[in-house]
């Protein structure tokens, strides 16, 4: 698996996860406080949220099916972007599980040298 891979997710995820924590903001804003404007940021951040969430799943798919993930920690990862800085913390523990596969497989065995 190329570092690009995770790089990818990487990205997604704390994109997603910053904008679902401003859609929160705008959310409790509008509905709970009252306040005026927050129409417009919602409806802009929900909007952009939707469709890199889109984004965050496929990178997040491919990279659960090249690290051979188990089916139930690939729902987790992909339903990450759902929960408010639940991506931030998933993203951690999936760096830190993938990062020595992709050392692994960058090393030459010595067979090959």
């Amino acid at each position: 698996m190329k570092k690009s891979v995770l790089t990818r997710y990487r990205v997604m995820a704390y994109v997603t996860a910053v904008l679902l924590i401003l859609l929160t903001v705008g959310v409790i804003g509008k509905r709970l406080l009252d306040l005026d404007g927050f129409d417009t940021f919602t409806t802009v951040v929900g909007i952009a949220h939707g469709w890199l969430y889109l984004l965050y799943l496929i990178f997040a798919f491919d990279l659960g099916t090249k690290a051979k993930m188990p089916v139930a920690r690939l729902l987790w990862v992909l339903l990450a972007g759902t929960v408010p800085t639940a991506a931030f913390f998933v993203e951690r523990r999936v760096t830190r599980e993938v990062e020595p596969l992709i050392l692994k497989e960058a090393t030459p065995s010595p067979a090959t040298v």
